[in-house]
């Protein structure tokens, strides 16, 4: 890999142990506090909110200015949001309003982080070298994301939420250390209205049936998977084990991701958005073992199979978009991918609830796997999604679209 590949690795490595740090710090100091369930669902819900109404002017600016300029700002601010949060718990203090302000200043950073970081990706390493970038860099957050909760459980006992904080922001820092040491650098043309540019970004979407299908399906997909993740909690704790369970479920869940995106490290077929699909349609397994047979082993098991196929449906989905997609449209076109998650998580996640009580939780998370497999084995519909090859060279930038 590339020099400027490896700094972005290791920054974003760094970055992403320090949000699990930031996790386990959020929770135990507004709870400590005084703070309560409704405290932190209402600093959750401003930082969703935040990144639902940035994502996609973030994606603008990542098509307009150069996504190494971008990033570091932003993890400049999120640096200070976060060093903010530590100071105001290291002092003994609490207030909400300001916890939230922080919270959406340092979610606001991130909805330009994260599409700066796609336009920025495809320009590090050579495009036959995509696929194995992207897995190398699910790998490494998925690592993160099991290392990082765990070390900052461990912080936070020892030195309390306000170390939690302090590890992140000194994250956000080395993180843009180093983005500011990446030598390359993005065509950019000329500027028109945010309208225009956010209008331009969708119907680059909307011109590939690959792209347009996978996005809508991925809406549907992502309601059902936000409702599963509500109700997979209630049935660990009420008839599989409890605590230790909801801890082996997510230890799995993580090393499925692993594999998956080890896999994805070496498997490079042709058809690889095909496969991605196919790959997919192993998460209604993890689904259904929670019902049948419903027993911690099962669901153990249907928990490393099916997050090896998400993960490595993850690869195969932004290698398209990166391989398919003109550079000067990946932030926009990255934005509006991120959007529908964004949108459709939380709207899974508050019918969860309502829908389990109306028919019942077996029913629901039946009916949940059902969608997650119509959603995906439709894609196979759609010729884009079957016959999707790499592309053979970069895909040259367009002239600006009068949208």
């Amino acid at each position: 890999m590339t020099r400027d590949f490896r700094l972005l690795a290791t920054g974003q490595t760094l970055s992403w142990l320090g949000s699990g740090f930031q996790t386990v710090a959020l929770a135990v100091a507004v709870v400590t506090h005084g703070g309560g369930a409704n405290d932190l669902g209402l600093v959750m819900a401003s930082s969703v909110l935040t990144m639902l109404a940035g994502t996609l002017f973030g994606g603008v600016w990542a098509d307009r200015l150069q996504p190494r300029l971008v990033m570091v700002v932003s993890d400049l601010v999120r640096l200070l949001a976060t060093a903010g949060i530590a100071v105001m718990f290291a002092g003994g203090g609490y207030h909400l309003p300001l916890l939230c302000a922080l919270t959406v200043v340092s979610a606001g950073a991130g909805a330009f982080f994260t599409p700066a970081m796609s336009a920025l990706k495809p320009l590090l390493v050579p495009a036959a070298h995509l696929q194995k970038a992207n897995a190398t860099l699910s790998m490494l957050q998925t690592g993160c994301g099991i290392v990082g909760p765990a070390l900052g459980g461990l912080t936070v006992a020892a030195f309390g939420a306000p170390a939690g904080f302090a590890v992140d922001a000194v994250s956000f820092l080395l993180s843009g250390v180093a983005a500011a040491f990446l030598r390359v650098r993005a065509e950019r043309g000329p500027r028109e209205s945010m309208y225009r540019e956010l209008a331009a970004g969708w119907q680059e979407i909307r011109s590939r049936d690959w792209l347009i299908g996978g996005l809508f399906g991925a809406t549907v997909y992502h309601v059902a998977n936000g409702m599963i993740l509500v109700l997979v909690p209630v049935i660990a704790v009420e008839r599989l084990g409890g605590a230790h369970a909801i801890g082996w479920i997510s230890a799995t869940e993580g090393l499925g991701g692993l594999l998956g995106s080890a896999l994805a490290l070496r498997f490079q077929p042709r058809y690889l958005l095909r496969a991605g699909w196919l790959t997919l349609l192993l998460m209604p397994l993890w689904a259904l073992a929670y019902v049948w047979p419903g027993m911690l082993t099962a669901v153990l098991l249907g928990a490393v199979v099916g997050y090896a196929g998400l993960m490595f449906f993850a690869v195969a989905w932004e290698t398209a978009i990166q391989d398919r997609v003109p550079q000067a449209m990946l932030g926009r076109v990255s934005s509006w991918d991120y959007l529908t998650s964004f949108l459709a998580m939380p709207i899974g996640n508050a019918l969860a609830g309502p829908l389990e009580a109306r028919f019942g939780l077996d029913t629901v998370l039946v009916a949940c796997a059902v969608v997650l497999f119509v959603s995906s084995a439709s894609q196979l519909l759609i010729p884009g999604s079957r016959n999707l090859t790499r592309s053979p060279a970069p895909t040259p930038a367009p002239a600006p679209a009068l949208v």
